[in-house]
């Protein structure tokens, strides 16, 4: 068989958001009790409506956001899931991750919806001390991930954790 014979998949015109851009492009689609995926905490540099149910977030390199996805079919939950992620500068590595283009460096993954419940109620808690969650260290997101995993509670994020995270950011290159 050819390529010309080959049957292609029919998908609507591609989004405005070009894969040459510098940002990182997430899409989100929410069908009521079915597909649910939307941004936790984030700054979006740029927002499209592709139609009623789906849009794209943009995200600026450097920028950290927090990607939630949920998934049901007639029997229930299939996926819970919540990653934090640090969108990407041109020519830095990065991991795959869906509805995420190119992809990000992956900070917090969690899987299963007690463990996603558990990181909504960190952000909740980092939230409640006035600190924007997106300005968080990338460090304390990698704590918790592995803290998580390893069964274990993550500590808690300070004031003076945070403002040594924002002078330590301040000095760097």
């Amino acid at each position: 068989m050819t390529d010309a014979a080959v049957p292609r998949a029919r998908s609507g015109p591609p989004p405005r958001a070009h894969l040459a851009d510098s940002l990182t492009h997430v899409e989100l689609t929410h069908i009521e009790k079915r597909i649910e995926n939307w941004i936790r905490f984030g700054r979006e540099a740029q927002e499209q409506v592709l139609d009623r149910r789906r849009r794209i977030f943009s995200y600026r390199p450097g920028s950290i956001f927090a990607f939630v996805r949920w998934a049901a079919n007639d029997f229930g939950t299939i996926i819970s899931r919540i990653d934090i992620v640090r969108a990407i500068g041109r020519g830095e590595p990065f991991q795959t991750l869906p509805f995420v283009r190119p992809g990000g460096e992956i900070l917090l993954k969690a899987e299963t919806w007690p463990t996603v419940e558990l990181v909504l109620q960190h952000i909740d808690a980092i939230e409640a001390l006035g600190i924007d969650a997106a300005e968080v260290d990338p460090a304390h997101w990698r704590h918790v991930h592995n803290r998580l995993r390893a069964g274990e509670t993550p500590s808690a994020y300070t004031p003076s954790r945070h403002e040594a995270w924002l002078k330590r950011r301040r000095t760097e290159p």
